[in-house]
């Protein structure tokens, strides 16, 4: 009968050996022992694993080694505190996005307190890991989160569910959707796909495991979609209302070129990742905009 602690150095070698981070044999193990114990149970008080978790481990240990996403394999990953749960053929939330998701709370808390509640959008949803942080972090706020993906709305769908929230799940496409709010938003929040076509992703957990729709932005610059948000941000944003929507760590000067060209917005600011990397971009919007003007001229 294996011990824990040989089972864990053997599966570190494994995940050593596949150039994956080691440390990710004690996560699938706490995850695993959640599932056969229950969420109070401590790794560290087992010495001999069941045959049964084991067995689960050694699996799991095969998978990440092959690059399936630690986040895959375990079902879930924690955003701001709320348990998204993940799924094959959705994007994975990654911490920078975190970020992101911070700046949008900090913008409808600042509104909180108003006769009416705070409306947020959040466009390119996803797992809807966006939508809910923000309906648990800023209670008595109204959150629309637009998806096209079927599955991922699913996904968003059930995520909020199982965090408690409310949030509207809508089937369309950022660029025209939710017309019926234009000029009522006070916070439009995205990360959106904006990987240009020559940036393929050099690892194997990106590159494999999420859906390239979820990735690829369009357009030789990879900012189409993003352009997309930005005039759906202007038209659906009330004066005073913000953007924040992720971004390439290079693309901050196209960004804030294409919002000044686009009119409506003004404090239009690139803002950094925990590494000072640019990686999203903060506009408050304008009263009295002109019409969306053709980004080529």
């Amino acid at each position: 009968m294996t011990g824990l602690r040989e089972l864990l150095r053997e599966a570190q070698g494994t995940l050593r050996q596949a150039g994956v981070d080691p440390r990710d044999a004690t996560r699938l193990a706490r995850a695993l022992l959640a599932r056969h114990a229950g969420d109070g149970a401590l790794l560290e008080l087992v010495d001999i694993p069941s045959a049964a978790l084991e067995r689960d481990l050694r699996a799991a240990v095969a998978r990440r080694a092959a690059r399936e996403p630690l986040q895959l394999i375990v079902g879930y990953v924690d955003f701001r505190g709320a348990t998204i749960a993940t799924a094959p053929g959705v994007f994975i939330p990654r911490f920078e996005t975190e970020l992101v998701c911070g700046e949008a709370v900090a913008a409808a808390r600042a509104l909180a307190g108003r006769d009416e509640p705070v409306r947020v959008v959040d466009l390119c949803t996803g797992s809807g890991a966006i939508a809910t942080a923000i309906a648990r972090e800023v209670p008595g706020c109204l959150v629309w989160a637009v998806e096209q993906s079927t599955p991922a709305l699913a996904l968003a769908a059930r995520n909020a569910a199982a965090n408690g929230v409310a949030v509207t799940v809508v089937a369309g496409d950022a660029a025209d959707a939710l017309g019926e709010l234009d000029g009522t938003v006070d916070v439009v929040v995205s990360n959106p796909p904006y990987i240009p076509p020559d940036g393929v992703p050099r690892d194997p957990e990106v590159l494999e495991w999420d859906p390239p729709t979820a990735l690829y932005g369009g357009g030789a610059d990879g900012l189409d979609v993003p352009r997309s948000v930005m005039r759906s941000a202007r038209r659906l944003l009330r004066p005073g209302g913000v953007l924040v929507m992720e971004h390439a760590d290079v693309q901050g000067p196209a960004v804030r070129h294409d919002l000044a060209l686009l009119g409506g917005f003004t404090v239009i600011v690139t803002l950094p990742d925990l590494t000072g990397r640019d990686r999203m971009v903060r506009a408050t919007r304008l009263a009295g905009a002109p019409q969306v003007r053709d980004w080529h001229t």
